[in-house]
């Protein structure tokens, strides 16, 4: 039994399948199959039932798979404590971040921390909260850029920044001609993200909007991305509030941005595990953020 037969019954537990995690794992389904078989028989038992269309984990092979992902994660922390031993900058951060700050945030960092950091690399993960925080709590991320608290006791976190949010209008719409926009002004309107993602509930407690309430035509509408809200909002369908990192990109789809009469912000935080073997790469991390964003948001 070796550390790369358990990476393989793990890969077939998560794809339930063989062809696909052969491709995930870079190898040929015959020698996926050889390999778990002889694992199966290494242990005595068999791990897997197979048919023509699936495969699923035995009884036995479910408590087995527990153990595997436990020994992969304690071998994958025994690799960083080995590596944050000869030099915490040096090799990969895995960042999970939120969609809603990626695509606005990475371009402000990803240059400068190259150049002040060159060998530190970012393997960027993004997706929405939840999934994020599971990645961390599973070691498949090692910090993630949230704008939300998790609440979880296994997850220390660094509040970084405040960030604004702007009300997002059609150019002839009622309020497009205020230098400032009341939230409570846009709660009968308000187009907010799809289920799942934070700054969707964000929105709606800003302005005073129950949560999961939306009516009429906004209330059948499911965004899954800021661009296709704002795109929404542009064609005069609502308004909207996006955060202010994103007003540069966002405000050229043909929208009005005002400021926000109540001043409303949502927190990016720095979340990671307390035992993360490399402080020094995070702290790195964070570092570049504050001097992106101390610029960044002086223009906004």
């Amino acid at each position: 039994m070796n550390l790369q037969d358990l990476r393989y019954l793990v890969a077939v537990a998560e794809h339930r399948h063989f062809g696909r995690a052969a491709a995930a794992c870079n190898i040929s389904q015959p020698t996926l199959s050889s390999q778990v078989r002889k694992l199966e028989g290494e242990l005595g038992v068999t791990l897997l039932e197979r048919t023509n269309k699936r495969v699923e984990l035995t009884a036995v092979g479910s408590r087995i798979l527990a153990h595997a992902q436990r020994a992969l994660r304690e071998a994958a922390l025994m690799e960083e404590v080995a590596r944050a031993a000869r030099d915490p900058l040096d090799g990969p951060l895995k960042l999970g971040v939120i969609p809603t700050l990626a695509p606005y945030l990475m371009p402000l960092i990803l240059r400068p921390l190259r150049a002040a950091y060159p060998a530190l690399s970012i393997e960027l993960w993004e997706d929405q909260t939840r999934v994020l925080i599971d990645g961390l709590r599973n070691h498949r991320l090692d910090a993630a850029l949230l704008a939300t608290a998790t609440d979880s006791p296994e997850i220390t976190e660094l509040a970084l920044f405040d960030e604004p949010l702007l009300a997002a209008l059609p150019p002839t719409h009622r309020l497009a001609s205020q230098s400032i926009v009341s939230e409570d002004a846009l709660s009968d309107e308000l187009l907010v993200l799809a289920d799942g993602h934070c700054l969707a509930v964000q929105a709606l407690h800003a302005c005073g909007a129950k949560h999961g309430v939306r009516t009429g035509l906004r209330g059948s509408m499911q965004a899954a991305t800021l661009e296709t809200l704002v795109n929404l909002v542009a064609a005069g369908y609502g308004a909207t509030l996006i955060p202010a990192l994103a007003a540069d990109s966002l405000g050229r789809l043909g929208i009005t941005l005002r400021p926000l009469a109540g001043r409303s912000t949502r927190t990016i935080r720095l979340a990671s595990r307390p035992g993360f073997p490399r402080p020094q790469a995070l702290r790195a991390l964070e570092k570049v953020i504050r001097e992106a964003i101390r610029t960044a948001l002086v223009t906004v």
